[in-house]
């Protein structure tokens, strides 16, 4: 019996067709037809790997039925990070492309990406249309695959990467069902202490309505807080230049707006994304089940379809609660992008900081800086995110010296950016010859090229918002990308294997949220303890698989709470 099966839905009723691979990916036996897409998997059992075109357009199928499956090879997903391997990221992806493009047909466009609309996140995951492919040419493309692999320039970790990219996707399925708690008499209990009563026709809330008033008050005009341009207007009549209504530039202001202006702007952005209408369209029997989408960006980074899932404000949280006798196990990973760097740049003195599961600024801060952990930390971020002027190029030489093959690794990405070369993380995702970092609702890189005030290195993030023809702009993506990109593919091998350990040890334990560097699992009260050491361990096994064998140690800060909003 073969370990890995190719599947398929049947296009019109409940079937599936069905053939048993070789490990060349041509089939190792007679093609099949079952009259029931999830009794074909639930009477193979011992099938190591499914391979299918689309994880959305089969899984949450069987896992409406009650049946997991344990490992999983989607074509499509498969092509993306083929086609970026081999520098042709933007092309079509899906199955029927890649067929075309085996015949040397007309290669149709991929269908448009669904927009979560609000209310709908029960059918999120319901296949939708696309562009037929046979069972036959989803074989070709598959033996293909195998093929390209094969060539990848590091053709096992490539691999890996596919491998690990398809466990995100079982995941992702696996979290939507499970859904996030969350308790919707909570949340409209907060809203009404931060935001007031709300008023007939849908208008702002009281509190909001009153901070409007201070603030044209203070203007001596009637003033929109809402709309940047009348702020930035506003100011400017008061003889005051701004170039943007960003908290940090507005608390450098002497003026009586400010206050006001600051505090409705935080209760205006809690309104509009997490409000009373985004209870109503996103909480459903105590859950809130965003549609996760694992390397929705170029670096890896997940996203979400709709709700705002990877942006909860912190006051917010105090409605994620846990069910009765039950917790929620959540955890940070510390320091992971400057412990990545060490792994990949193979630096021994950084890896040998990053060899201990304490602070690593500190140990960074003792070895190079005099023992001050300000400047160690933003020396190692600046070298990692493109601060390269001011006291950053002070702090990044005091890096260099220390630390010369962890600098190099990312300045050599910059420089490779910079000429519109191919950079890959280390297990080979790779960013296209032009793109810049750009702001997509994540926080993204400062336009000067370094943090804005008071911003902490969770303020670093970046995501591709459009192509760029300015070198710096180029090299300054790549000199990241190297390091974020790995991270996230570190953390899809960390979920994968977080979530087999809870699967084999028969747990109740459900993964519930994952963002970027943090992880939440919902459990009885009585696995917490378990789940908290199940973490640990994924964390540093992933670590060895990606990376193989180094000093560097992948710890995380763990809380076991009530309420997500008592973990920090």
């Amino acid at each position: 019996m073969s370990e890995r099966w190719a599947l398929a839905p049947e296009p019109e009723g409940e079937g599936a067709v069905l053939v048993p691979l070789r490990p060349d990916g041509a089939p190792a036996g007679e093609m099949r037809r079952e009259p029931s897409l999830v009794a074909a998997v639930r009477a193979r059992p011992e099938v190591a790997r499914w391979v299918w075109r689309s994880t959305a357009e089969v899984y949450p199928r069987l896992l409406a039925a009650g049946v997991r499956v344990e490992r999983c090879y989607d074509v499509e997903d498969a092509e993306q990070l083929l086609l970026g391997h081999e520098g042709r990221l933007g092309e079509p992806r899906s199955a029927a492309a890649a067929w075309a493009r085996l015949r040397n047909g007309p290669v149709p466009s991929d269908p448009p990406p669904r927009t979560a609309e609000p209310g709908s996140q029960d059918s999120l995951f319901e296949p939708r249309p696309a562009v037929s492919v046979p069972f036959e040419g989803l074989l070709e493309v598959y033996a293909e695959q195998q093929r390209r692999h094969d060539r990848a320039e590091h053709p096992g970790r490539m691999r890996l990467l596919t491998a690990a990219e398809s466990a995100g996707m079982l995941i992702a399925a696996e979290m939507h069902r499970a859904g996030l708690p969350w308790r919707a008499d909570v949340h409209r209990e907060l809203l009404h202490e931060l935001l007031g009563e709300r008023y007939a026709g849908g208008g702002e809330p009281r509190r909001l309505a009153e901070l409007a008033d201070e603030v044209s008050a203070a203007f001596g005009r009637r003033v929109r807080p809402d709309l940047p341009a009348d702020v930035i207007k506003a100011f400017a009549g008061a003889g005051i230049r701004l170039r943007s209504t960003r908290r940090w530039e507005l608390e450098e202001l002497d003026h009586p707006a400010v206050a006001p202006l600051i505090a409705y702007k935080k209760l205006y952005r809690i309104w509009t994304a997490h409000g009373w209408s985004w209870l109503a369209d996103w909480v459903r029997e105590g859950r809130f089940r965003p549609e996760y989408l694992p390397g929705g960006t170029v670096s890896g980074r997940w996203t979400t379809n709709g709700g705002g899932a990877l942006q909860i404000p912190k006051v917010i949280r105090r409605a994620v609660v846990a069910d009765a006798g039950w917790r929620l196990v959540v955890a940070d990973a510390d320091q992971m992008e400057p412990r990545v760097l060490a792994a990949i740049s193979r630096d021994p003195g950084l890896m040998e900081v990053a060899g201990h599961p304490d602070d690593l600024y500190t140990r960074l801060s003792d070895r190079a800086f005099s023992g001050d952990r300000e400047h160690a930390k933003l020396a190692l971020l600046g070298a990692v995110y493109g601060q390269t002027s001011g006291d950053g190029l002070k702090n990044l030489a005091a890096l260099r010296r220390r630390f010369p093959r962890a600098v190099a690794y990312v300045d050599e990405a910059a420089k490779a950016g910079e000429e519109g070369r191919l950079v890959r993380t280390w297990l080979g995702r790779t960013s296209p010859k032009a793109v810049g970092a750009g702001d997509d609702g994540e926080a993204g890189l400062p336009q000067d090229g370094g943090p804005e005030p008071g911003a902490t290195e969770d303020a670093y993030g970046f995501t591709p918002g459009y192509a760029s023809n300015n070198a710096r702009a180029r090299g300054r993506f790549t000199r990241n990308f190297v390091v974020q990109g790995s991270a996230a593919d570190w953390a899809l091998l960390m979920l994968a294997a977080l979530r087999r350990t809870l699967s084999a040890a028969g747990m109740r334990a459900e993964l519930v949220f994952f963002q970027h560097d943090e992880v939440i699992v919902h459990c009885p009260a009585e696995e917490a303890a378990a789940v908290t050491e199940a973490i640990r361990a994924a964390g540093d096994e992933a670590g060895r698989i990606a990376f193989g064998a180094t000093p560097v140690r992948f710890p995380f800060t763990t809380a076991t709470v009530e309420r997500y909003a008592d973990a920090k």
